[in-house]
């Protein structure tokens, strides 16, 4: 008894993989987020650390970068305008 293999519309199998994403987003972002509590903390010697300003634009890097997939992707998953 061999089953037909199951059929999905490539719109609607792409808009799917689309939320996924939009859902994976935020864990993303959080765990891009961690990756400064890894570095290594300046002591007497600055060259030993990350210096406080980098890690400030690198969490602020982050921040716009996820707003900005999170904005691409939104418009990637909004229903077609025409089909109203």
């Amino acid at each position: 008894m061999a089953r037909d293999p199951v059929f999905l519309e490539r719109k609607s199998y792409r808009r799917r993989r689309l939320l996924d994403a939009v859902r994976l987003l935020p864990l993303l972002g959080l765990a891009l987020w961690m990756v400064p509590l890894m570095w290594a903390v300046p002591t007497t010697q600055p060259s030993e650390g990350v210096p406080m300003s980098a890690a400030l634009y690198y969490v602020f890097g982050i921040w716009g970068g996820v707003l900005l997939a999170g904005w691409a992707l939104w418009r990637r998953t909004r229903p077609d305008q025409d089909q109203s």
